[in-house]
């Protein structure tokens, strides 16, 4: 039986620009809910900033009622700095999602290009003008961290048909506790 009508946020974090896409999924069908960015200002100490965005993306579940949320995986930065806090934002999205009640995945930024374009290195003009397509929309989704969000709810929809499968199948073959080894 396909899935029908379920809801999935996008998540893309960073500190300064926190994107986030709201897709609908009827089926193969997906449709554009909401999307932007979750802005702190760069003069607030980081806690601060990582309030805002807990509170923002919990106020995105709570409005929008996601049942699954797709979040990018931290990726390497060669600024360490840079990766730390981008590390702390992911981690108060991961929770505000969590807290609720939402599903939540996790896609590395190859991932997502292979999802959206069917290429892990693609430039991101390429992933823009596929979520555009995709998602029938006259002009790409502004800012670049609100068309990152939906790209990474566009994997999530696309994919989860296929891990579902793959789930069941690997469940298939486990034996349980009792059936002659362990699990």
């Amino acid at each position: 039986m396909p899935d029908t009508g379920r809801i999935i946020l996008g998540v893309d974090p960073g500190t300064a620009f926190t994107g986030y896409g709201v897709v609908s999924q009827n089926g193969n069908r997906l449709e554009t809910v909401a999307f932007g960015v979750v802005r702190t200002s760069k003069d607030l100490p980081l806690h601060e900033r990582l309030d805002l965005i807990f509170e923002g993306i919990g106020d995105l579940v709570r409005n929008y009622r996601p049942t699954e949320a797709a979040v990018e995986s931290l990726f390497f930065n060669v600024n360490v700095r840079t990766a730390l806090a981008v590390g702390q934002a992911r981690g108060v999205a991961l929770l505000a999602c969590t807290r609720g009640g939402c599903d939540v995945f996790e896609y590395t930024p190859q991932e997502v290009k292979q999802a959206v374009v069917g290429y892990g290195k693609a430039e991101k003009s390429q992933v823009q003008e596929m979520v555009r397509v995709l998602l029938k929309m006259n002009d790409i989704p502004k800012p670049d961290h609100a068309a990152d969000a939906l790209a990474i709810a566009i994997c999530h929809a696309h994919g989860r048909g296929l891990r579902a499968l793959a789930d069941r199948e690997s469940a298939g073959r486990r034996r349980p506790l009792g059936a002659g080894g362990a699990a």
